[in-house]
């Protein structure tokens, strides 16, 4: 039985799905949890831009987006964002992944809060606020060494790429990678980005890491710890049947981020 029909609360989820986007960060939470919920597929046009008919769920037009339907609701509840949906979903389903904010008799205290809920709080925004960006300029270099232009062009935008990267998008991602790697050595066993217990860091996290393994920046020689953690992710069952439930839905092969093509 799923926690939504444990809950009685009649709320209906769906997950508004688009290829090669964030929105599979979602479909694992939904699942790890084990919660009842709906996809609609929403496939990328010829220039890889979502189609307009997102925008009739949200006006960004971007996914992820859920929508949550319950009984004291008059019109669904529209969530977008991936962080406020993983927050909003612990909150209400799934409390085992946020972690404890406060040592017993400690409660309110400035500086008291424990390491783990620090970390958790800081990957959470750290994710999209830090990491992506960096790995979103690496994809901008990338398409414009790749891009269609005249041959006697082509030097021009290949150095353009080249400079961009060489004073900026190496060193970055080679200073955060860095840093994590760092970061998952101090968690216990190396399990979890915040420590023994799975969170929404994870899920927060891993698709910037994949992205990172997909410009193979991340592999098991510059970063094991970190390549060994995305592995790990990728094989649980919760990523595993998110990505069998995805292929159902969409009549496509799942593939994980780090494996898909440029």
């Amino acid at each position: 039985m799923s926690t939504v029909a444990k809950a009685g609360q009649g709320v209906k989820l769906t997950v508004h799905w688009l290829n090669e986007s964030r929105g599979q960060r979602i479909v694992w939470l939904l699942e790890e949890l084990n919660l009842d919920y709906d996809i609609k597929v929403y496939l990328r046009q010829k220039d890889k831009h979502s189609p307009p008919e997102l925008k009739q769920v949200h006006p960004l037009g971007k996914s992820p987006v859920i929508s949550i339907q319950a009984p004291s609701l008059d019109k669904p509840l529209v969530l977008a964002e991936s962080a406020a949906i993983v927050e909003y979903v612990s909150d209400h389903f799934g409390q085992q992944l946020i972690p404890k904010r406060y040592p017993d008799g400690n409660d309110g205290l400035i500086s008291a809060e424990t390491k783990e809920w620090l970390r958790f709080r800081f990957l959470m925004h750290y994710a999209e606020g830090s990491l992506m960006p960096v790995l979103f300029t690496g994809l901008l270099t990338h398409n414009i060494r790749e891009a269609p232009v005249p041959f006697f062009l082509k030097f021009i935008t290949k150095k353009i790429a080249d400079m961009v990267d060489n004073n900026f998008t190496l060193a970055e991602l080679k200073l955060n990678l860095d840093y994590l790697e760092a970061l998952l050595a101090e968690s216990p066993d190396s399990e979890f980005l915040c420590g023994a217990n799975l969170t929404g860091a994870d899920f927060m996290m891993i698709f910037v890491l994949e992205a990172a393994v997909l410009f193979k920046k991340l592999n098991e020689t510059s970063y094991p710890k970190l390549y060994s953690y995305v592995r790990r992710i990728q094989s649980r069952d919760g990523y595993k049947r998110a990505g069998d439930k995805v292929s159902e839905a969409s009549g496509v092969k799942y593939v994980p981020f780090s494996e898909s093509k440029l």
